[in-house]
């Protein structure tokens, strides 16, 4: 039988971990599988999804064509119609159906953290990364608070105003971050503040830190921010996001071929991940 063909798709698309990552998961469930990388112009998209990719057993979308796949492939997934982006297609006895595993990836990563999503939760940010992050707590009929800065003010009404249109039953609100205090049950760092080269930087100052019980930082180079090193420091449960990036890889793999990965196998990756990041 010969191997099984998948890719990452996305323009510029030079420095994906994407292969690392989906090797050592094809390992893990024994299945002989190839992962490529297409550097794929936007006006080039429809020519190679014809040519190339519905040729493929499955691929993953980046960064600019999560949106724009999606009136090529033949099936989207609910999840990802509500989100309106696909990062994952799986392509079954010549049928393409899409989905978005990055809500799922966050949950995963909370979840194998031991962190729940409940009580008062922030999302520090209102960019893409915090609209699907916000989305998954309000389905979880849990209110949402966007702390932010004073330039993003517009983009956070907005955003505000999104979630309670399509979830009637949620609340969402937004202040800025200056104005942040109180306890807070789960911080959600959706901003690049304290990635790499700039690690000494923190999104939120110490005192805001120290309040809260559960942190979850969406940067993921390096494996620990000086946001996720204080939290555990202060003795707070906190995780990176290099998790929610292996763990939404999982989720693909899952709409791929059913495999399914031990939670400790996934943490090792997560490790090996962060350090193939550094010899870079």
């Amino acid at each position: 039988m010969s191997s099984k063909k998948f890719a990452v798709i996305g323009h510029p698309i030079g420095h994906t971990m994407s292969p690392f990552i989906h090797k050592r998961l094809f390992e893990l469930s024994g299945i002989d599988a190839r992962y490529g990388v297409f550097d794929i112009p936007p006006e080039n998209l429809e020519r190679e999804y014809e040519t190339t990719l519905k040729k493929l057993d499955g691929f993953n979308i980046t960064i600019p064509h999560k949106q724009n796949i999606i009136p090529l492939i033949d099936e989207i997934d609910e999840k990802a119609k509500m989100y309106g982006s696909v990062n994952t297609v799986a392509i079954h006895n010549g049928t393409a159906k899409g989905y978005t595993t990055d809500p799922d990836g966050f949950l995963k990563a909370l979840e194998s953290a031991g962190i729940a999503i409940g009580g008062r939760v922030v999302i520090l940010g209102c960019g893409g990364v915090a609209r699907t992050m916000a989305y998954e707590v309000a389905l979880k009929k849990i209110p949402v608070l966007f702390a932010i800065r004073q330039e993003d003010r517009e983009i956070a009404v907005k955003l505000c105003h999104e979630i309670k249109s399509a979830l009637p039953d949620s609340k969402a609100e937004y202040c800025l971050i200056p104005q942040l205090s109180g306890d807070i049950d789960l911080l959600i760092n959706a901003t690049p503040i304290g990635m790499f080269p700039k690690t000494e930087s923190q999104p939120v100052d110490d005192k805001v830190i120290a309040k809260c019980a559960s942190v979850f930082d969406a940067v993921y180079n390096p494996l620990e921010t000086q946001l996720i090193k204080k939290a555990k420091a202060n003795g707070s449960n906190a995780v990176g996001g290099m998790s929610m990036l292996v763990w939404q890889a999982v989720v693909a793999h899952e709409k791929w071929d059913n495999s399914k990965y031990d939670v400790r196998d996934i943490e090792k990756i997560c490790i090996d991940a962060s350090k193939e990041l550094e010899n870079r």
